[in-house]
């Protein structure tokens, strides 16, 4: 099953092919828009009127809030430190390791193939280029670029020079 019965699903959502999507434990809110073979894992949240474009990855903790846009194959990680095993060799389990929480602000914009590391806060109206790596907070209304993102631009300058 695609899209799990513990998923919370908000008013006039749309999940355009909803068999190539894996959505479980999460929530949705009102009026999103979920792109074919996006993973939403549980106890990831979504805001209102947010766009999730195609084979994007939102992890466990991460949460977006409303009005935002996440573009093509965007990869959100929630761990600093992941390790496949356990110092003695033993497979790890959810027991141990801690999931690190990743905040959205409201209005912000992701660009296609950027990658955003655990523990991250991307502020309010922010845009991230495409193919990014984000490795620390973006402050509020920032451009930021390149690998590692570092601020190139305001986009309150850039929404006033286009008006």
């Amino acid at each position: 099953m695609p899209i799990a019965s513990d998923v919370i699903i908000g008013r006039g959502v749309r999940i355009f092919q909803p068999d190539l999507v894996n959505l479980y434990g999460c929530s949705i809110g009102a009026d999103t828009k979920v792109g074919a073979f996006v993973e939403i894992q549980k106890n990831a949240q979504i805001g209102e009127r947010c766009k999730i474009s195609s084979h994007s990855f939102i992890c466990e903790g991460v949460t977006i809030e409303d009005e935002c846009f996440v573009g093509h194959g965007v990869m959100f990680t929630n761990d600093i430190y992941p390790r496949a095993v356990n110092p003695d060799g033993s497979p790890q389990t959810e027991t141990d390791w801690k999931v690190v929480k990743t905040v959205v602000k409201k209005r912000a914009s992701i660009g296609s193939n950027a990658t955003i590391l655990a523990g991250i806060t991307i502020g309010e109206g922010a845009l991230i280029g495409a193919g990014a790596v984000v490795t620390h907070d973006v402050p509020s209304f920032a451009i930021v670029a390149g690998v590692p993102a570092r601020v190139i631009g305001d986009v309150r300058k850039r929404e006033v020079a286009n008006d």
